[in-house]
Protein backbone atom coordinates (compact mmCIF):
# COMPACT_ATOMS: atom_id res chain seq x y z
CA UNK A 1 0.00 0.00 0.00
CA UNK A 2 1.24 3.22 -1.04
CA UNK A 3 0.14 6.35 1.30
CA UNK A 4 0.91 9.55 -0.51
CA UNK A 5 0.75 12.22 2.37
CA UNK A 6 1.66 15.88 3.73
CA UNK A 7 3.13 15.52 7.17
CA UNK A 8 2.24 18.97 8.21
CA UNK A 9 -1.33 18.33 7.17
CA UNK A 10 -4.11 16.95 10.46
CA UNK A 11 -5.89 15.37 7.71
CA UNK A 12 -3.14 13.16 6.77
CA UNK A 13 -1.80 12.84 9.95
CA UNK A 14 -5.48 11.50 10.98
CA UNK A 15 -5.45 8.74 8.34
CA UNK A 16 -1.74 7.69 9.29
CA UNK A 17 -3.01 6.84 12.63
CA UNK A 18 -5.82 5.42 11.66
CA UNK A 19 -3.63 2.51 9.43
CA UNK A 20 -0.98 1.79 12.44
CA UNK A 21 -4.07 1.86 14.74
CA UNK A 22 -5.18 -0.94 12.47
CA UNK A 23 -2.34 -2.73 11.74
CA UNK A 24 -1.67 -1.76 7.93
CA UNK A 25 1.71 -1.78 6.40
CA UNK A 26 2.85 0.79 3.61
CA UNK A 27 5.25 3.16 2.32
CA UNK A 28 5.37 6.66 2.78
CA UNK A 29 5.27 9.40 1.02
CA UNK A 30 6.16 13.00 0.79
CA UNK A 31 3.63 14.72 -2.03
CA UNK A 32 5.30 17.70 -2.07
CA UNK A 33 8.75 16.05 -1.89
CA UNK A 34 7.78 13.75 -4.89
CA UNK A 35 5.00 14.18 -6.08
CA UNK A 36 2.99 11.67 -8.47
CA UNK A 37 4.01 11.47 -11.97
CA UNK A 38 1.55 12.19 -14.91
CA UNK A 39 1.93 8.46 -15.26
CA UNK A 40 1.05 7.76 -11.47
CA UNK A 41 -1.81 10.09 -11.85
CA UNK A 42 -3.01 8.55 -15.32
CA UNK A 43 -3.29 5.37 -13.90
CA UNK A 44 -4.69 5.95 -10.38
CA UNK A 45 -7.29 7.62 -11.65
CA UNK A 46 -8.28 4.98 -14.23
CA UNK A 47 -8.33 2.62 -11.32
CA UNK A 48 -10.12 4.90 -8.54
CA UNK A 49 -13.03 4.84 -11.08
CA UNK A 50 -13.42 8.23 -9.75
CA UNK A 51 -14.52 11.82 -11.24
CA UNK A 52 -11.29 13.67 -11.63
CA UNK A 53 -11.98 16.27 -9.53
CA UNK A 54 -11.54 14.12 -6.54
CA UNK A 55 -7.57 14.21 -7.35
CA UNK A 56 -7.69 17.96 -6.85
CA UNK A 57 -6.94 19.70 -3.65
CA UNK A 58 -10.09 22.14 -3.91
CA UNK A 59 -9.43 23.66 -0.20
CA UNK A 60 -5.75 24.44 -0.70
CA UNK A 61 -4.37 27.53 -1.78
CA UNK A 62 -2.63 26.86 -5.09
CA UNK A 63 -5.64 26.05 -6.25
CA UNK A 64 -7.47 28.95 -4.87
CA UNK A 65 -4.80 31.35 -6.80
CA UNK A 66 -5.16 29.30 -9.84
CA UNK A 67 -8.64 30.12 -9.82
CA UNK A 68 -8.95 26.12 -11.19
CA UNK A 69 -12.44 26.16 -10.00
CA UNK A 70 -13.30 28.26 -12.84
CA UNK A 71 -10.57 26.79 -15.38
CA UNK A 72 -11.04 22.79 -14.55
CA UNK A 73 -14.94 22.57 -16.75
CA UNK A 74 -12.57 23.93 -19.76
CA UNK A 75 -10.00 21.52 -19.39
CA UNK A 76 -9.69 17.99 -21.10
CA UNK A 77 -8.69 14.75 -18.80
CA UNK A 78 -5.32 15.23 -20.02
CA UNK A 79 -4.62 18.85 -19.51
CA UNK A 80 -5.95 18.09 -15.69
CA UNK A 81 -3.74 15.17 -15.42
CA UNK A 82 -0.99 17.13 -16.44
CA UNK A 83 -1.90 20.09 -14.44
CA UNK A 84 -1.94 17.29 -11.11
CA UNK A 85 1.77 16.43 -12.22
CA UNK A 86 2.73 19.79 -11.42
CA UNK A 87 2.63 20.47 -8.04
CA UNK A 88 2.12 17.42 -5.22
CA UNK A 89 -0.10 20.70 -3.24
CA UNK A 90 -2.77 20.77 -6.00
CA UNK A 91 -3.21 16.95 -5.28
CA UNK A 92 -6.25 15.59 -2.67
CA UNK A 93 -4.19 14.09 0.52
CA UNK A 94 -3.83 11.79 1.74
CA UNK A 95 -3.56 9.39 -1.01
CA UNK A 96 -3.65 5.50 -0.82
CA UNK A 97 -3.32 3.36 -3.43
CA UNK A 98 -3.53 -0.80 -3.31
CA UNK A 99 -3.56 -2.90 -5.89
CA UNK A 100 -7.40 -2.73 -6.57
CA UNK A 101 -8.12 0.37 -4.89
CA UNK A 102 -7.71 4.28 -4.41
CA UNK A 103 -9.00 6.21 -2.24
CA UNK A 104 -8.35 10.63 -2.28
CA UNK A 105 -8.49 12.09 1.32
CA UNK A 106 -9.38 10.60 4.33
CA UNK A 107 -12.82 9.54 5.44
CA UNK A 108 -12.89 7.17 8.38
CA UNK A 109 -16.09 5.13 7.55
CA UNK A 110 -15.04 4.86 3.94
CA UNK A 111 -11.57 3.81 4.91
CA UNK A 112 -12.93 1.59 7.02
CA UNK A 113 -15.68 -0.17 4.13
CA UNK A 114 -12.80 -0.33 1.37
CA UNK A 115 -9.78 -0.78 2.99
CA UNK A 116 -10.95 -3.82 5.81
CA UNK A 117 -13.06 -5.52 2.81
Amino acid sequence: MLFVQYPKCTTCKKAEKWLKDNGFSYESRHIKEANPTYEELKKWYKQSGMDIKKFFNTSGNLYKEMKLKDKLPEMSEEEKLKLLATDGMLVKRPLVVTEDKVLTGFKESEWEEKLKS
